[in-house]
């Protein structure tokens, strides 16, 4: 299949949020309000000056986040006894009446189980839904379910694939939290899953790719971006319904570029696809306006 070149990779970030804001990013590191409270944690994107002065910093901050040494991702979380260690938030999704219900919490690897610039794709996965009227949708790499949740919501059947079963309970309180029901919760290693699914026949209308740049599968098994992320591809281009469906493929690895991602679907799933596909990539941001505006990840969407 052929596609038209795309003139230049089209950034998304986040539209009006009440309950997130990024307040400010640099020197490694980035501030931001989830609802009620502010969090500060490293940022390896950030490599510019900050906007606010160091003092403003401290006081805005009401939990910051130590790395340990030696690590890239461990360490621990500073807060006083007033600071709640969780806590919701919520996110309106575009273009319907749902809204997502989020658990935050203070993790030992920095992360905090939002994902602030995926609600792009959130709403893209949520429209899509609702246009192909409760398709079958695949969520590899699921985390904490915010895209599960997004097409769940907008009436899909879900099978949510998460290898880290802590990860997986987060996701259905999440779900629960949101009111809703009928995912099909699996906690397994990505690439077996969907070889499985492809094995059985099986056919899915939407399919979300979210792979981490490494990590390890239910049973130790070994993930590589590099070395998985063709096989993968491969998997599920056999699972796609040639008719109607959508795709969206996130890479957050370093020096992955928006056009590495597109040419990563092309090759491996645009066999399968009609001519009718229309597609975007480019990066994943939060922030605008007198804020910087940091990328945080690439993307690939299509749909047909």
């Amino acid at each position: 299949m052929a596609t038209a070149p795309i003139a230049q990779p089209l950034n998304l970030t986040p539209g009006p949020w009440p309950d997130y804001q990024l307040l400010d990013a640099g020197n490694g590191e980035k501030l931001e309000r989830f609802g009620p409270h502010t969090v500060r944690r490293p940022e390896p994107q950030a490599i510019w000056q900050p906007s606010l002065p160091a003092q403003e910093w401290a006081r805005l901050a009401q939990a910051t986040f130590s790395r340990e040494k030696g690590s890239q991702e461990k360490g621990t979380w500073s807060f006083p006894p007033t600071q709640p260690d969780r806590w919701w938030v919520a996110y309106p999704l575009t273009g319907g009446q749902a809204v997502l219900k989020l658990k935050v919490s203070l993790s030992s690897f920095k992360h905090v189980g939002i994902f602030p610039e995926q609600a792009p794709n959130w709403d893209f996965i949520y429209q899509q839904c609702l246009r192909l009227g409760q398709p079958q949708v695949l969520n590899l790499f699921a985390y904490t379910g915010g895209a599960t949740l997004a097409a769940r919501a907008g009436g899909a059947q879900v099978a949510h694939v998460e290898a880290m079963k802590p990860t997986l309970s987060w996701a259905n309180e999440n779900a629960q939290g949101s009111g809703l029901d009928g995912i099909r919760w699996m906690a397994d290693d990505a690439l077996a899953f969907a070889r499985r699914e492809a094995r059985r026949g099986k056919t899915y209308q939407g399919i979300i790719l979210d792979p981490p740049a490494y990590g390890r599968g239910p049973n130790g098994e070994k993930w590589l971006l590099e070395e998985g992320i063709q096989p993968l591809l491969e998997a599920c281009a056999a699972l796609l319904d040639p008719v109607a469906g959508f795709v969206v493929l996130n890479l957050y690895s370093l020096g992955y570029s928006p056009l590495i991602a597109r040419n990563l679907a092309l090759t491996q799933l645009a066999p399968k696809l009609p001519p009718t596909l229309q597609e975007a990539c480019g990066e994943l941001c939060v922030g605008s306006g007198a804020v910087c505006t940091l990328p945080l990840g690439t993307y690939w969407q299509a749909a047909w």
